[in-house]
C-alpha cells in the first residue's frame, strides 16, 4: 500500500494535471483539487481494481457523481495505467473520450457518465444490489460535492440503502461550502450533513478531507463497518494548496489564465509521482 507520504505525493501530481487541463481555458479547477487527496488515496490504494481489464467483474466501483471535478478522475485513472497520460490533451475536445463531464459509453474504466447533479448515490445503489445477488463483496465509493446534496434524490437514495442495508457503500460528502453562486450555507443550507445522515441510519464520520492520514482512517473504518451504509463527511477546501483559488466561489467554474496557472502550479510544487509534465501533442 502506498504510504502517507506517497499519496501526498500523488495528490500534488493529480492538482498540476487539473491545472494543466483547465489553463485551455476550459473545466473546473476548484473542486477537482480540492477532492485530490481523496482521489489518490482511491486510485492507488483502496480500490481493488486492474486498469488493464477494467471490465474486471468483482472490481470496486468508483461512482463520481458530482462529475464536473472529472480532470482529477482522469488523472488518476491516466496515472494508474487506464489510458495514455498524452491523452489527458484531448480533455473537452471534439471526439475526445474525456468530455467536460464523464461518458462511461466513450471511456472504458469510467463506472458511469455524469451530468445531472443528485444521481451518484441511485446508481451505487443499484451497483451494491446487484453485487449481493451476484454474491460479491466489492465495495462501491461515490463522491458527492456539498452543494449536490440540495438534490433530493440524494435522499431518496439515502433511505433506499439505509433499509437495504447496503454496508458496502461509502459515501464521501466533498464538503468545501462552495457552490457555482457562493457559499452552500448562503444559497440553500445543508447543515448538520452528519446529523441527517446519522438520523437516515447510517454509519458516519466526520474528517479533515485534505488530510491524507484521516482519509486513510475514515476507509479503514468502512471498510470494517457492517450493517449499514457509511457516510463520510470530509470537509475539503476549494483549490486547496492554491493561495488565489482556496474559499473563492469563482473558481467553482472559471479557467485559470497563463499567468495564474504559473503561479498556481509554483504553489503547488513539483512531485516526484509521474513526469514533471504532460507532454501536449
Amino acid at each position: 500500500m502506498a504510504n502517507t507520504r506517497e499519496i501526498k505525493e500523488i495528490s500534488k501530481r493529480i492538482k498540476r494535471d487539473v491545472i494543466q487541463l483547465t489553463s485551455k481555458n476550459t473545466g473546473h479547477p476548484g473542486g477537482a483539487i480540492g477532492a485530490a487527496d481523496i482521489i489518490a488515496e482511491l486510485y492507488f490504494n483502496r480500490l481493488h481494481h486492474r486498469p488493464s481489464q477494467p471490465d474486471w467483474e468483482d472490481r470496486d466501483r468508483f461512482v463520481l457523481s458530482n462529475g464536473h471535478i472529472c480532470t482529477a478522475l482522469y488523472s488518476a485513472m491516466a496515472r494508474s495505467g487506464y489510458f495514455p497520460i498524452e491523452e489527458l490533451w484531448t480533455f473537452r475536445k471534439l471526439n475526445s473520450r474525456l468530455q467536460g463531464h464523464p461518458s462511461r459509453h466513450d471511456l472504458p474504466g469510467l463506472e458511469t457518465s455524469a451530468g445531472p447533479l443528485g444521481q451518484g448515490l441511485s446508481i451505487a445503489n443499484g451497483m451494491a444490489l446487484a453485487n449481493r445477488l451476484r454474491g460479491s463483496d466489492a465495495k462501491i465509493y461515490c463522491l458527492v460535492g456539498d452543494g449536490e446534496i440540495q438534490e433530493g434524490q440524494v435522499w431518496e437514495a439515502a433511505m433506499t440503502a439505509a433499509h437495504h442495508h447496503l454496508d458496502k457503500i461509502a459515501l464521501i460528502v466533498s464538503w468545501n461550502d462552495i457552490q457555482i453562486d457562493g457559499h452552500v450555507k448562503d444559497v440553500m443550507n445543508i447543515e448538520p450533513i452528519a446529523e441527517k445522515f446519522k438520523a437516515f441510519g447510517w454509519h458516519t464520520l466526520e474528517i479533515d478531507g485534505n488530510e491524507v492520514n484521516e482519509i486513510k482512517m475514515a476507509f479503514d473504518q468502512f471498510e470494517q463497518n457492517t450493517g449499514a451504509p457509511t457516510a463520510i463527511i470530509a470537509k475539503t477546501v476549494i483549490g486547496k494548496g492554491v493561495s488565489f483559488m482556496e474559499d473563492e466561489a469563482i473558481w467553482h467554474g472559471k479557467a485559470p489564465s497563463a499567468e495564474e496557472a504559473t503561479r498556481a502550479l509554483e504553489e503547488i510544487g513539483t512531485s516526484s509521482f509521474g513526469t514533471e509534465l504532460i507532454t501536449e501533442r
